[in-house]
Order: C-alpha cells, then sequence, then structure tokens
C-alpha cells in the first residue's frame, strides 16, 4: 500500500483470515545443532521442477542457520501436533529435548507422525520486507492419511466437516453454476436501471425495444422475433404506447414491416439509462482488477457468439 499507512496489528488480523497449515521447518545449525521453527509460511512453488518455500523472519533466533543451510525439511504437522507446534513457536527452547528424530539430507532432523515431509536443498533465496523468502527443491518427501493441523484468525483450528455429499454438491452447484452466478450479476447491474424505468413508467418490454432501436432501426416483426430469444414480448400496443410518449417513430415502410427508429426524446432516455447502467458496471467493477475485467468481457463475448445480439 505505497503512499498510505495502516496498523501493522490491522494487517496481521487481516492477514490472519486466510486458513492456513501449520508446519514446522527443520535444518542443522552453524555449529552442527539442531534447529526447527514453526511456521506457517509455506506454499508450493512448482511440480517440474519439484519447488516449494517459505519465509523466516529477520528477526528471528534460527535465521542464520537457515540464511547458511544447503538442506532443510519442512514438516506439515497432523491435527494431534498442536503441542509440537506450540513447542517449536518458542524462543530460546531446546526444541528437541526428549524427541526421537530421523536424519535425512544433509543429516538434517526428521520429525515423525507428521502429515508430509518436505526434505529440500536449498535453491534461491530472497529478502521480502521483514522476512527472507527461502526456496527449497524437494528431493525427497513422503506423506501420510492424516488430517492436517490448521491455522486462523490466531488460533489453530479443525476443517470443517463434510456435508452430506448430496447437500456439499447442490451448494457447489448453486456457487457455481453460470446460470446462477449469471442473473446475480445481472441483478447487480440492472437493479439501478429498473429503478429509474419504474420512475419513468418503461416496462421490461419497452426497454427491450427502446434498447434494441438504439442499435439500430428495426421493423415490429424483427424487434418481436429478438424479444421471444430474451424472454420479452412486444406487441403493436407497446409500439403505439411508445409512439404515444414520443419515444418512437416511423422510420420507413408500413404495416408489420414499417421500421422504426427512436426519437430524439427516446434516444436522451436511452442515454441517460445507459449512463445509470454504467455507473453500476463501474461500481461493481471495482471489485476486480482491470486485466480480469478485460479477460471476463472477452471470455463472455466468446461463449455467446453464436447468439443474437440486441446491439
Amino acid at each position: 500500500m505505497t503512499g498510505q499507512t495502516f496498523d501493522p496489528s490491522h494487517f496481521r488480523n487481516a492477514l490472519g483470515s486466510f486458513a492456513t497449515g501449520v508446519t514446522i521447518v527443520t535444518t542443522v545449525g552453524l555449529e552442527g545443532e539442531d534447529v526447527g521453527m514453526t511456521a506457517n509460511s509455506f506454499n508450493s512453488v512448482s511440480l517440474d521442477p519439484p519447488m516449494i518455500l517459505w519465509s523466516v523472519g529477520k528477526n528471528a533466533m534460527s535465521r542464520p542457520a537457515f540464511a547458511a543451510a544447503e538442506h532443510f525439511a519442512v514438516h506439515i504437522l497432523a491435527t494431534q501436533q498442536k503441542a509440537l507446534s506450540d513447542r517449536f513457536a518458542k524462543r530460546g527452547t531446546d526444541k528437541f529435548a526428549g524427541l526421537t528424530v530421523e536424519r535425512g539430507p544433509g543429516n538434517i532432523p526428521l520429525l515423525k507422525d507428521c502429515a508430509a515431509r518436505f526434505k529440500c536443498r536449498t535453491a534461491y533465496r530472497y529478502e521480502g520486507g521483514d522476512h527472507d523468502i527461502i526456496v527449497g527443491e524437494v528431493i525427497e518427501f513422503d506423506h501420510l492419511d492424516a488430517a492436517p493441523l490448521v491455522f486462523h484468525s490466531g488460533k489453530y483450528s479443525a476443517l470443517a466437516p463434510h456435508r452430506a455429499a448430496d447437500e456439499a454438491e447442490s451448494a457447489a452447484f448453486s456457487r457455481s453454476f453460470l446460470g446462477f452466478l449469471l442473473p446475480r450479476v445481472q441483478y447487480a447491474l440492472f437493479e439501478p436501471i429498473k429503478k429509474a424505468m419504474q420512475q419513468r413508467a418503461i416496462g421490461l418490454d419497452e426497454y427491450f425495444a427502446l434498447s434494441a432501436l438504439a442499435a439500430k432501426d428495426l421493423s415490429m416483426l424483427e424487434i418481436a422475433e429478438l424479444g421471444r430469444f430474451y424472454d420479452r414480448s412486444f406487441t403493436p400496443a407497446e409500439a403505439l404506447k411508445l409512439k404515444n410518449r414520443g419515444l418512437v417513430e416511423p422510420a420507413e415502410g408500413d404495416g408489420a414491416a414499417m421500421r422504426m427508429q427512436l426519437t430524439a426524446n427516446g434516444l436522451a432516455l436511452m442515454l441517460e439509462l445507459l449512463s445509470i447502467g454504467k455507473d453500476a458496471e463501474e461500481t461493481l467493477l471495482e471489485r476486480i482488477e482491470p486485466t480480469e475485467v478485460q479477460a471476463l468481457k472477452s471470455l463472455l463475448h466468446r461463449l455467446v457468439k453464436d447468439t443474437p445480439s440486441v446491439a
């Protein structure tokens, strides 16, 4: 947040909203002693080659050991290893006292009964603010079928129990099905327009016809045909209503084939409603990045390229 000051404690609390697993990272110290610390900054980086990363604070007592280490191990803790996590989170104690450890590459200490263990060769080190970011190439790993220990909002948590399969599937479908997602977006975009339409006594079918005519002159038959695709209707009575309100007028032809066009008042009304819609769109799209906006619109255009367009 360049140029903006903020409370580090509030920032830490915000970061705590992201639930993570809990790890213990171990290595061999400068004097050959076993070194380890609890960390939840673990992340995968690459599958080919297999690489992971984690970060150590620059004021951490074990930082010099990890800064010089050629090898280290990341242990993903299981739910029953909370006490082990607490032990390795303390400063200035013999964290390995009484523990039976195994040995890995470079004689690094390996803890037992973890959900997973990654034995790594140090590949890269980077400065990252008040932390050092350490990237490791995984040279060996093992894992157990065990539930992981979870950390969230400054405390340990358990994974939420699964709901019944049919309920979970239904909920996932409702959250991810485009048929549900797109109407929610449409509601957010059109609600301000609908309010403006109600104030001007414009119905949805009339708004559809005016929108179509804002793009080009059309006959009543063409508007009705287009409207059927969007579940909208357009009757001679509605056309007459718009004409009597001074919003549309004949362009050419007669009868059902007569082409209509917007009057100056009709065009002004549509420009006003368009402005309201653009404001709603800008407000909604502030939630995502500009590059994501362009990607979203491009993808939606590709999805509907074979469907009739009002414009």
